[in-house]
């Protein structure tokens, strides 16, 4: 296992199509960021659920996995399943969201997720972030769309289990889908941490990576 330091990110982009995206897919790594960057920039944008039950949810989440960071967050009304329609709206939302923000790295779906929305979003990502840092983070769903990603998040067992008690406290509204359960994103995380060596990861697909060697 390589390990690789992004350095110290001072400003960071999350976006999900749905409340609860950002959260399942790097919630531990939102955590672990803002514990260690106190007064961290995060713009937040998400694509559907704006004026109802959701975003609110989503605003109580997000707060909390960003613990003392200066967060920015925009809840849009797109309807859910609908992105491809509405692609020019999304593509606008990106783009205006990339004018206010310099990030040092992205959060953002993978482009192989198997949800139409996730994986639209994901391909509008890299016209507006063009030299960025992109994670694209993995949902797990009944799909059975995950993937084999290349770039791993350790969380402590701490961060791990608080992001599993913050989805299960701040989103009540999806508490009866069969798998948004404790087993099933402790479960992933630790999957994807015997994968990285460690107790507990987050995982993420990278597109594109430059390096620069020779400093």
């Amino acid at each position: 296992m390589i390990k690789l330091k992004a350095g110290r990110p001072d400003r960071i982009v999350a976006v999900g199509a749905h409340c609860d995206d950002i959260a399942i897919g790097a919630g531990g790594t939102l955590l672990t960021l803002c514990l260690a960057r106190p007064g961290i920039r995060v713009d937040a944008l998400v694509l559907s659920g704006g004026g109802t039950e959701r975003e609110q949810e989503e605003q109580a989440a997000l707060a909390a996995f960003c613990p003392g960071a200066d967060l920015r967050l925009t809840v849009l009304k797109l309807p859910d399943g609908r992105m491809p329609a509405h692609w020019e709206e999304a593509k606008s939302a990106v783009e205006e969201l990339r004018g206010r923000t310099e990030p040092d790295l992205v959060l953002a779906p993978r482009t192989e997720d198997a949800h139409q929305d996730h994986r639209g979003l994901a391909q509008l990502i890299p016209t507006a972030f063009r030299d960025h840092l992109v994670l694209g983070y993995e949902i797990v769903k009944w799909d059975a769309d995950l993937g084999r990603p290349v770039a791993y998040q350790p969380l402590s067992p701490e961060v791990a289990e608080q992001k599993v008690r913050l989805l299960q406290e701040h989103y009540p509204s999806q508490r009866h889908r069969p798998w948004y359960d404790r087993e099933a994103f402790l479960g992933l995380a630790r999957i994807r941490g015997i994968e990285s060596q460690t107790r507990y990861a987050e995982a993420f697909a990278v597109t594109k990576l430059t390096l620069d060697l020779g400093e």
